[in-house]
């Protein structure tokens, strides 16, 4: 590295990490460091974003979806205070993310210069790493630990780089690091484990929730579900860790969930919570024994009472756990929460049978059940959609993507160009709102400039529908949610794109099956009912956290809840 600048250092520390694309727009600030890039272009590709939020939560949902490092990058001043949505995105959802912010000459700092901004004060909160780098020398030593630490702790990685600084030459006296992480391999104390097994063996109405901590543990978790007859619920950052259609499987708990999943929390005498952090706790049982498993120990208990806790992998966890249980042999309560389920599913299939028009939501997701592959990628966006694919859309072996603890409108289009990147061969949706994909729409630019074959299909019902039904609960008059929409199937054509305009639930299927077939980037504009209730409940997700377990129970139970249909 002796005798290069600072700016072709970087590059090559982030190539040795692994890093093949970086998210961002080039500007006044970081033009040193684009050179850089540039010049690497054989090794490290250039997203050129049209927004940095959209480069953001594109390295946000690429850190989620493969576990590899994320990275962005922005001038000084407004595109550095237009990153911090995606990166508080993947703090919350720790997700490993570099952003590689520039600042004004060092020089200048300290004078209120042009666009000059306190930019460590700004990321302090969001970053688990946050450094401004001093010199050319400290440079190496600072990618190095800033890179190590977002792997180490999940989060988000902020370095600051004075513009000057990339054009210096690295001397000798640099400080040499290793472009190297490890992580523990976490297993539960024995005491933890022998305590756990004897509150499950006792069990007689024992359930499972399972969160994104439980991915990866997918067979440990079925065989421990199967010898303690126990169902498992999940949380919507765990949707696909077991197949929606297993028969342990009870689908999501809460507002977004299924109605067996909360039947069987309202009867479970034992709860084991697998990688979940839950935060709507009104929907967890009364009275249950409670176990948790968690790498992170500060998560156990945090929101919920447990009576055993266990720090560890889930997989490893587990796989121990299941050889000191015993088996259970009364299966009525598995049974009966199996029959419930299949029961549910019935009833969504004919609500997904709808021929009506308006078309119906849960018709949208019946007809991409359809056309996608067992290996798909779905970029879901935040609102009345996440409620669709969470109860509607049954996953086997996919992946899906969302803004799960910010639920940030606007995530759905940049994690499409993030997954299509990420893996080229596999069908990529991006599936959204109105409201949420006009947020960033102006990204679809950047997936025909890069010829990504995503397929967007909007929900478009001409409404912030979601916000809709919550003014409704309150008791309030509708106000400030109608959309003046565009075409959005003619706004594709005119990006470059392919656009089609569904309005009929007949049209849906060969819309979907033309879109990839045609292997470009295609939106399907789908006119879908405003006045279809995404929920049976009139409680907000805000709302539910607040209530009081026996008020949930008892409106659920007497039906005083359901939004009448008009």
């Amino acid at each position: 590295m002796f005798g290069k600048n600072a700016g072709d250092v970087l590059v090559e520390l982030l190539i040795e990490w692994g890093v093949d694309h970086i998210y961002g727009m080039p500007g006044d600030s970081i033009n040193s460091l684009i050179e850089s890039i540039r010049k690497a272009k054989d090794k490290i590709k250039f997203i050129q974003v049209r927004h940095e939020e959209a480069g953001a939560l594109a390295a946000a949902a690429y850190a989620k979806l493969t576990g590899k490092l994320g990275v962005c990058t922005a001038i000084a001043g407004p595109g550095a205070i237009h990153l911090l949505n995606g990166l508080y995105d993947a703090k919350m959802d720790k997700a490993p993310v570099l952003a590689i912010t520039g600042q004004v000459e060092t020089d200048l700092m300290g004078i209120d210069y042009f666009q000059e901004v306190n930019l460590e004060r700004m990321f302090a909160d969001v970053a688990v790493y946050n450094q401004r780098i001093m010199s050319a020398e400290q440079l190496p030593a600072v990618v190095n630990q800033a890179i190590r630490t977002a792997y180490a702790k999940q989060g988000v990685s902020v370095l600051t780089v004075p513009d000057d600084i990339p054009k210096m030459e690295v001397e000798r006296e640099a400080r040499r690091t290793s472009t190297f992480v490890t992580s523990p391999y976490m297993l539960p104390q024995p005491d933890d484990l022998h305590k756990a097994a004897e509150l499950l063996d006792k069990a007689e109405r024992p359930v499972i929730l399972a969160g994104r901590g439980a991915r990866g543990a997918r067979e440990s978790l079925l065989a421990l579900a199967e010898k303690i007859a126990a169902p498992i619920v999940l949380s919507l950052p765990g949707k696909g860790v077991v197949p929606d259609e297993h028969p342990f499987c009870l689908g999501g708990l809460g507002l977004i969930g299924t109605k067996p999943a909360y039947e069987a929390m309202r009867e479970a005498d034992t709860l084991l919570m697998v990688g979940a952090s839950y935060p709507f706790t009104g929907f967890l049982p009364d009275d249950a024994a409670t176990i948790h498993i968690d790498t992170d120990p500060t998560q156990i208990g945090k929101r919920y009472p447990v009576d055993v806790g266990m720090a560890g992998d889930a997989a490893k966890s587990l796989s121990h756990l299941i050889g000191q249980v015993t088996r259970h042999e009364d299966r009525d309560f598995l049974e009966r929460c199996q029959r419930n389920m299949r029961e549910w599913w019935e009833k969504m299939e004919r609500q997904e049978a709808d021929p009506a028009k308006p078309i119906k939501p849960q018709r949208v997701i019946h007809a991409l059940q359809q056309v996608v592959s067992d290996d798909a990628v779905l970029s879901v966006d935040v609102g009345n959609v996440t409620v669709w694919v969470a109860r509607n859309f049954r996953m086997t072996n996919q992946q899906m993507v969302i803004s799960s603890w910010l639920a940030t409108l606007g995530c759905g289009l940049p994690g499409a160009i993030a997954a299509k990147i990420a893996y080229p061969q596999k069908q990529v949706f991006a599936i959204c709102g109105d409201g949420g994909f006009a947020m960033t729409m102006n990204d679809f630019v950047t997936a025909v400039k890069y010829e990504l074959p995503i397929v967007v299909i909007v929900f478009n019902n001409h409404k912030i529908a979601m916000i809709k039904f919550e003014q409704e609960v309150m008791g309030n008059i509708e106000f400030g949610t109608n959309l003046h929409n565009p075409d959005f199937a003619r706004y594709a054509e005119i990006c470059g794109g392919i656009g089609f305009r569904v309005e009929t639930a007949d049209e849906l299927l060969p819309a979907m099956r033309q879109a990839l077939a045609l292997g470009k980037p295609c939106i399907i504009d789908v006119l879908v009912d405003a006045l279809e209730a995404p929920m049976p409940s009139k409680i907000t997700f805000g709302q539910a956290a607040g209530y009081a377990k026996h008020m949930l129970k008892e409106l659920f139970e007497e039906g005083k809840i359901e939004v009448p249909m008009r």
